[in-house]
């Protein structure tokens, strides 16, 4: 109802262009047609298959008008007024000929009075037009339209194959959280497919929506969806960590129940030496709150062209709010939002919209960022409120490290005792998680090129010869640990 009184308010204030970028065509024309008809103005369609065709009549369409440049000029020509939807006319507005056309018809629209609706996927507006035309958005389902969609979905699938689909409060409430973001034809799908599979609605059909559903919403690669998310019960370690995540679980998912729902946990920041297992916590995060992971390529957003890098960065944050409630993974955050000034202002702009999306958003997005040098990055951005909580992930103790190899070796089917291992303990002193673990990967390859039985020797062997990053780079990996001594709290 708010959509129609928004366009009809569009139209009456005389506006002469307005632009409509939506996927759902048949939807926005009902709602032109509906328009034109309470207005009681008439109201054209036009194709480049069809021409041009009244909407609200049986009138056939003239297809001598299928040429954009016939079209508009027949358009200008016309002394009675009209509503006139071009679809998918975005090609022709390359052509200067057309953008000029389109311009005289728009400042004569106080003598003609003819409305041009621009309706397309995605439509960019030449600067000649810029400051005639208006845009307008049809609205997503709610969550309540959501929810009758699903039951309409049932019904159908009912009626089809004579059986009832099982629907429990819960499973339907699931999956209402992760359809939203959807049109109302893209809902229907992937509710009918997920009622189709088995009958029923179940948690089991929440991964596969998801992926379905971040295939229709992705934008050029910034975004990606990460599918191999761990648990906390694969991550040794990070105790402080763990506990604070569990703290805040029930209040991010159960956001919308909340009475204060500003008090939604926004994210974290992870920064540490390189190889202790940042990247993984986030994986976890995601995987312990069965939540989809998306990973946001900060290297991919940058572009050649002005402009389009905040735009890309814009379109990807959408997205992410479009797929909540979700993790988005900002790996290796300080190569994208540097404080430098060395790239025109790019990573200055790009900050700034970043912070602005930081502090307005209202989705269920929980942020992880991980950073390895963290001194790169701005204030603005560590200060409380940006991140709830900034943790610094150290070099793994005594004991970690024996359960990180415990974990690697068992996994590689090469299981040691325990007391073997820790007799090699005193050779992991400075490893990381991902250090010790390539360790037991090289103590393998030495064990087949040998060809023997795997033994303690050969893990020894290659501890020995690995000199670790925190003796190859002792000066940086000190400094920073003492840093965030009395900075960051610890995994």
């Amino acid at each position: 109802m708010y959509e129609f009184d928004d366009l009809r308010v569009l139209v009456q204030a005389h506006s002469p262009l307005i632009v409509i970028e939506s996927y759902e065509e048949p939807r926005a024309l009902m709602l032109i047609k509906r328009l034109a008809v309470n207005l009681m103005r008439p109201v054209f369609k036009w194709t480049i298959t069809d021409g041009l065709q009244r909407l609200d009549s049986e009138q056939g369409a003239q297809a001598f008008n299928a040429d954009p440049t016939n079209l508009l000029a027949q358009i200008k020509g016309t002394r009675n007024s009209g509503i006139y939807v071009l679809c998918d006319f975005h090609p022709f507005l390359a052509e200067p000929k057309h953008v000029r056309y389109i311009k005289e018809i728009a400042q004569a629209h106080e003598q003609s009075g003819h409305t041009l609706i621009l309706l397309s996927h995605a439509i960019s507006i030449p600067p000649e037009l810029s400051r005639l035309c208006y845009r307008f958005e049809l609205s997503l389902p709610s969550d309540q339209q959501i929810r009758q969609l699903v039951h309409e979905m049932a019904d159908s699938y009912a009626a089809k194959t004579g059986m009832l689909a099982q629907l429990t409060a819960e499973n339907v409430a699931l999956l209402v959280q992760n359809l939203r973001g959807l049109t109302f034809d893209e809902v229907k799908r992937l509710a009918y497919k997920a009622i189709a599979d088995d009958g029923a609605v179940t948690q089991a059909d929440i991964p596969r929506i998801n992926r379905a559903k971040f295939s229709l919403l992705q934008t050029d690669g910034v975004l990606s969806q990460v599918f191999d998310s761990a648990s906390f019960a694969n991550v040794i370690g990070l105790t402080n960590l763990k506990q604070w995540i569990g703290q805040r679980q029930q209040a991010f998912l159960e956001h919308a129940r909340l009475d204060k729902p500003k008090d939604i946990p926004k994210g974290l920041l992870l920064t540490g030496v390189q190889g202790t297992g940042k990247s993984l916590a986030a994986k976890a995060i995601a995987g312990s709150w069965h939540l989809p992971l998306l990973r946001l390529d900060m290297a991919a957003l940058y572009n050649k062209y002005i402009g389009e890098t905040e735009k890309n960065l814009t379109q990807a944050l959408a997205l992410a709010d479009a797929m909540s409630p979700c993790v988005l993974w900002i790996d290796e955050i300080e190569k994208g939002l540097s404080s430098g000034d060395n790239d025109n202002g790019v990573s200055r702009r790009l900050l700034g919209s970043f912070l602005t999306w930081l502090s307005e958003r209202k989705s269920q997005v929980f942020l992880v960022a991980t950073a390895n040098n963290i001194h790169d990055l701005a204030p603005e951005l560590l200060r409380k409120g940006r991140f709830d909580e900034i943790f610094f992930v150290d070099l793994p103790t005594e004991q970690e490290c024996l359960q990180l190899l415990q974990l690697h070796l068992t996994k590689r089917q090469m299981p040691l005792s325990d007391t073997e291992l820790r007799s090699a303990l005193p050779l992991c002193r400075g490893f990381s998680g991902a250090e010790l673990e390539q360790a037991v990967v090289g103590a393998g390859y030495r064990a087949r090129a040998s060809d023997s039985t795997f033994s303690l020797m050969h893990l020894m062997d290659e501890l020995a010869a690995t000199q670790p990053l925190s003796v190859v780079m002792a000066e940086q990996v000190s400094a920073l640990r003492q840093w965030a001594q009395s900075r960051c709290v610890k995994a």
